[in-house]
């Protein structure tokens, strides 16, 4: 496996039709939660805000995106037509990929961690 240091890198190791899925979802998770920071983690594109906010890769047939299983608990219903596993969710490339859902999970996400962040916060007070 490759190590990658930036998403940037990544992202460039993709065939043209991947990579344009990936910066799509890269730019939509930048939007939902435009105080988060970029990072490599796991060998992944990752967002920080907080602690881990979500993480995305692209495999030979899917888009795998991680928004902890709590995001993906919050939205099951929404998720119910996609491949799970305990922390993860996998969009097929041959589907659209739901753009406005990962909006959604992502707004969750940063709502909750700027949540536990205060609250770890205070109970060091």
């Amino acid at each position: 496996m490759e190590k990658f240091t930036t998403i940037d890198e990544y992202i460039a190791a993709f065939p043209a039709d991947v990579q344009e899925i990936l910066q799509k979802v890269r730019e939509t998770i930048k939007t939902a939660a435009p105080q988060a920071t970029e990072a490599i983690s796991y060998g992944m594109p990752t967002f920080k805000l907080e602690g881990n906010l979500v993480h995305f890769g692209a495999f030979k047939t899917h888009l795998g995106f991680y928004p902890i299983p709590s995001g993906l608990e919050q939205f099951q219903e929404e998720l119910a037509r996609y491949k799970a596993g305990k922390g993860s969710v996998q969009f097929p490339f041959n589907q659209p990929i739901p753009y406005e859902l990962i909006t959604k999970i992502v707004n969750f996400r940063v709502t909750e961690n700027l949540e536990n962040a205060a609250a770890k916060k205070k109970k060091k007070k």
